[in-house]
């Protein structure tokens, strides 16, 4: 918590996170204008940020884009602000529920909606291999995530239940391994009025012994999506850390719980 609450003295940098807030994914260039600060300053603003993971770098091209990580304030509101009576809590959904309907303007923006980034005790293959193998995937998701994992090549969401039944399909657009996985992702194949499918990356960086794994999820069709993914993949990316770390997935599986503070 030290690095977090360090970042967060500073009124600048908690005007940075504001500006994130209002329009997450920007440049540093966009974040300059909109804070009126010398790239410098603002640089090293960010820096600081980022190391307190607060904020995270995701790489589009040239750029980079800036977006904030809830998970460090996740974490202060468990160990602080969860055992707190009710009302209160009632109060701090209402003001997430208006900042996130905020930050979900209709303006137009090619930058991911849903960026998640974990820490995890394993090599990069390691955590390839549990990306992409169907045995894998079964025991930390619930579904076999079935393909060759080749560019163009199809991939299949297969049900664990002995069904077949497939929830989602896509395609392989990206494929780097152990490093990079960039693939579709329709959560409604049998839809009667088809849509373009979002597309999900994840990131793969080797650190030592540990790697930082970054999902970024985009072209969301709308808030409902949002909303599910936002909940869904800490709780897969959790089971999967388990996995990795302990050698078993969590007693219970995460997505089976309650909405929190519900």
């Amino acid at each position: 918590m030290d690095p977090v609450f360090r970042a967060l003295a500073d009124r600048t940098r908690r005007l940075l996170l504001d500006r994130l807030r209002e329009h997450n994914g920007q440049t540093l260039r966009e974040l300059c204008e909109r804070v009126d600060m010398a790239r410098q300053s603002a640089t090293q603003h960010l820096d600081v940020l980022v190391r307190a993971n607060l904020v995270t770098v995701v790489r589009r091209g040239r750029e980079r884009l800036h977006y904030l990580n809830p998970v460090p304030i996740h974490e202060m509101e468990e160990r602080w602000i969860s055992g707190f009576e009710k009302p209160r809590l009632q109060a701090i959904n209402a003001i997430k529920i208006q900042a996130e309907e905020h930050a979900m303007s209709d303006e137009p923006t090619p930058a991911p909606a849903y960026v998640y980034v974990t820490y995890i005790r394993a090599s990069a293959e390691q955590v390839w291999q549990a990306l992409t193998d169907a045995d894998l995937t079964t025991r930390y998701w619930g579904h076999a995530n079935v393909s060759d994992w080749q560019p163009g090549s199809a991939w299949e969401h297969r049900r664990a239940d002995g069904s077949g039944h497939v929830d989602v399909v896509g395609r392989v657009i990206e494929t780097d391994p152990p490093t990079r996985l960039v693939i579709t992702f329709d959560d409604a194949p049998d839809a009667e009025s088809p849509r373009e499918p979002s597309v999900v990356t994840f990131l793969v960086e080797p650190h030592h012994d540990i790697v930082r794994l970054t999902v970024t999820h985009e072209n969301l069709p709308n808030q409902a999506m949002l909303d599910g993914i936002s909940a869904g993949w800490p709780a897969v990316l959790a089971n999967l850390k388990s996995l990795l770390e302990t050698g078993d997935v969590l007693p219970q599986a995460p997505w089976e719980m309650s909405p929190a503070h519900s």
